[in-house]
């Protein structure tokens, strides 16, 4: 591995938006025919560096070098065409197309008399079909597919377009150990076919496994770069962490001084993603959930909303058995949420900021005896709800759509004040958002739970929660591992946590 040549070579790159530096002058190489292991806490550069090689940012500085030339990647299609395939934590496939019409997407195609030939492209992506080891239907819609097939999907994809090095986002998060040992071998594989891999991945025990080379980023750096035979888990953590795991350790369980319990959560499970959550949630209290990628933080959260239901486990609500079927129970109940993709799962984007607003209260509106809504009322009650959540707009009416990331999320985050709310649950709060917007989204957190709401906050940024919550709690596959409270609330420590109880020896399955 040593005498092979680099096929892409990154020095000295670098990227600032606004007053973060996102990437200080970081170095990186990756030889045809290895897998090398990027590894850094959320916020280390990773993504931005991802995002400056797939010509989706520019760099402020540095040079990107491919086979021994100079290159500058100003568009997606324009790495495409060097070489360069990349499949991301979200996989970004048309999942109302089928998986030969994925894969075959910005591939240029034969014809017959006007129209595509598909017996003939089935007929050349038959050998990258095999390649894969894809054994399932491509005429199926990539909606009706699992994860596990999705990412089979995309890897076809990557190679018909002829793809030289593949980068590679957090490919296991979703999937199951068998699943996940199916992927791995595909790494191998390509691997001895000389194609590149960058293997992106919060799983360390994966990347000791299977990369022969590591880079870890923190802050915006690169920290540390060897070769695989000279780390150990330890080394990595210590890398990723900036500190040994001793020095961040937390304190037990404890029992928060917040109000009376309005959540009880016994033994919850669904797997493969939960396997068995316990806690207790205060009226007043803003509990933070953190950890890694697929900790399964989420899918708690879902359960609790009624979107899923658990395999077994218990809740109770205010003392009372809680078992939801659906959002609208949960919603019934007096639970409210935020979803992590808020544009397509929380608005309706070319409706008005007080349409938005109104989703879950609109009966509050209708002129009663007849079901017929009341505009305005609704708007008056949008113009004052708009007003204490601090959403700039030019009217309720504009479409959500024109709105900052921002004041999207707190028009989401409005449609839930003034009901008889007891809980709310927000995922990811700040992804997307501006600074400033954050800080009154904070503000606004700790003022609905100094009214006595109960407050929940699922975020993958370990600086967003010291500061904002009473108790962080860390996840790592599927089981609350950690619990931090008051002063032992801060980055390092949720970040240790993390990768202290990260799962271990998944790579050789």
């Amino acid at each position: 591995m040593a005498a092979a040549a680099p096929f892409l070579v990154v020095s000295g790159l670098a990227k600032r938006f606004g007053g973060v530096r996102a990437l200080r002058g970081v170095d990186l190489d990756v030889r045809a025919g290895e897998v090398h292991g990027l590894v850094g806490a959320n916020g280390a550069g990773k993504s931005t560096l991802i995002r400056i090689l797939a010509g989706v940012f520019a760099p402020d500085g540095g040079t990107i070098t491919l086979d021994g030339r100079p290159v500058t990647i100003a568009t997606p299609h324009q790495a495409t065409d060097l070489g360069l395939g990349f499949i991301h934590q979200d996989l970004n496939l048309v999942t109302q197309l089928t998986g030969i019409e994925n894969i075959m997407l910005g591939v240029p195609k034969p014809s017959r008399l006007g129209l595509i030939d598909w017996k003939t492209i089935r007929a050349d992506a038959a050998a990258t079909v095999a390649r894969v080891g894809i054994d399932f239907s491509l005429d199926a819609k990539v909606a009706t597919l699992s994860t596990a097939q999705r990412w089979l999907v995309s890897i076809c994809r990557a190679l018909m377009r002829k793809a030289r090095l593949i980068v590679m986002d957090e490919p296991t998060a979703s999937l199951s150990a068998h699943e996940a040992g199916n992927l791995f071998r595909i790494v191998r594989q390509l691997r001895r076919e000389g194609i590149a891999i960058l293997y992106v991945s919060h799983r360390l025990d994966e990347i000791l496994d299977l990369c022969d080379r590591v880079t870890a980023f923190r802050d915006g750096a690169r920290v540390m770069h060897s070769e695989r035979a000279a780390l150990t888990r330890a080394s990595l953590v210590d890398a990723i962490v900036g500190g040994s795991l001793s020095q961040a350790s937390s304190p037990p369980m404890a029992v928060s001084a917040q109000g009376e319990p309005v959540l009880t959560v016994t033994a919850l499970a669904r797997l493969p993603m939960v396997r068995g959550v316990d806690f207790v949630l205060r009226r007043g209290e803003v509990l933070g959930f953190a950890g890694l990628v697929g900790a399964g933080r989420s899918e708690v959260m879902r359960l609790i909303y009624g979107a899923d239901r658990p395999h077994r486990g218990s809740m109770a609500l205010g003392g009372s058995p809680f078992s939801p079927r659906t959002p609208r129970d949960a919603v019934k109940a007096g639970i409210g949420l935020v979803p992590e993709e808020r544009r397509s799962e929380g608005l309706v984007l070319n409706r008005s900021v007080a349409f938005n607003m109104a989703l879950p209260s609109n009966r509050r509106f209708t002129l009663s005896p007849l079901p017929l809504l009341s505009g305005s009322r609704r708007d008056r009650w949008a113009r004052s709800t708009a007003a204490r959540v601090l959403v700039k707009t030019p009217s309720v009416g504009t479409p959500v759509q024109r709105l900052s990331g921002g004041n999207q999320q707190k028009v989401v985050i409005g449609r839930w004040i003034d009901r008889d709310l007891k809980i709310l649950i927000l995922d990811e709060p700040s992804r997307g958002v501006d600074i400033g917007a954050r800080g009154e989204i904070h503000r606004l957190i700790r003022s609905l739970a100094a009214e006595g709401l109960a407050v929940i906050v699922v975020s993958s940024e370990a600086e967003e929660l010291p500061g904002l919550c009473d108790r962080v709690l860390v996840m790592a596959e599927g089981r609350i591992v950690e619990c931090l409270e008051g002063a032992a609330i801060n980055r390092d420590a949720i970040v240790a946590a993390s990768y202290k109880h990260a799962p271990q020896d998944r790579a050789s399955a």
